[in-house]
């Protein structure tokens, strides 16, 4: 009998970069369309689409053997599930998205303590309701069906929402007065599921090359020959992992050096091992990296 790891994939703002990130894992991922099923290359996975809002809950009660969802959705759902390993991705990039707190800009509110006995609209009412609780604020938490950005002045006094950059809230005349926490995306398990050894076994490795590949996408190989004389001075501007790998070439006197830098860092760096006597630099980009 053959065995399956049933994964739920997050639909829409996530469903992309995820997907991506599966590929660069080493996965072929297709998808036929307005179809919610995902093709694997690998047999033993069936993946399905739906919204990362729900997935926590349904991988709590077992329909999923595993997910991946924003923690700020585990924790609205209040899931009671097994969390596998931080995944530092979102729409557009790698870093982790803001809850925010926010009223219309000319609002008179200038902290939560101002929306004593108010209204605020979200979808992330749970979340909202704890952060309130701790900060002592007794007012009203409506469910938001959408189109959050332009209730607030008009419909309710404040919202709580999901943002990346910040852009569209703007765009909206909003003005952010608290931020109630920074989000990640985590793959998660089902507690029983974790239980079976294959499944765990299974999850674990998946695990392992999402990592990977998220690690991989920070970061750049260089390669480059040096003399043995401007070895020193090269080395001090290297940053590495561990140490750089140093190789003689057959050319007396040279050697040949590899590291693996922040990706960020590569322009920077490039112009100045040239002006220290390294040639034939080579800027490869990597497609996993395994701590």
């Amino acid at each position: 009998m053959n065995q399956k790891l049933k994964l739920a994939i997050p639909k829409g703002s996530l469903q992309e970069s995820t997907i991506n990130l599966f590929i660069n894992a080493g996965f072929e991922v297709s998808s036929i369309s307005r179809s919610y099923y995902l093709s694997f290359d690998d047999k033993e996975i069936e993946a399905i689409l739906i919204r990362a809002q729900e997935i926590p809950r349904y991988v709590e009660l077992g329909v999923f053997d595993a997910g991946i969802s924003g923690k700020d959705w585990i924790l609205e759902n209040r899931a009671d599930i097994i969390e596998i390993c931080e995944l530092c991705y979102a729409k557009r990039g790698l870093k982790p998205v803001k809850i925010v707190l926010a009223v219309q800009e000319n609002s008179p509110v200038k902290s939560v303590k101002d929306l004593k006995g108010k209204i605020i609209a979200t979808e992330l009412v749970n979340l909202t309701r704890d952060y309130l609780k701790k900060h002592r604020v007794n007012c009203n938490v409506e469910f938001s069906w959408g189109a959050t950005e332009i209730k607030a002045g008009h419909l309710v006094d404040a919202i709580v929402e999901i943002t990346e950059t910040g852009a569209t809230l703007a765009s909206h005349g909003l003005r952010i007065i608290d931020t109630i926490m920074e989000s990640t995306p985590r793959f998660f398990a089902n507690k029983n599921s974790w239980k079976n050894p294959w499944k765990r076994t299974k999850m674990e490795n998946i695990s392992l090359l999402l990592e990977g590949a998220l690690n991989a996408s920070r970061k750049v190989g260089l390669k480059m020959n040096a003399q043995k004389k401007d070895i020193p001075s090269i080395l001090k501007k290297l940053p590495a992992i561990k140490k750089p790998t140093i190789a003689p070439l057959a050319a007396k006197g040279w050697y040949a050096l590899e590291t693996i830098i922040d990706k960020k860092e590569a322009k920077d760096i490039i112009p100045e091992l040239k002006k220290l006597g390294a040639s034939g630099i080579v800027e490869y980009n990597l497609n996993k990296l395994i701590y």
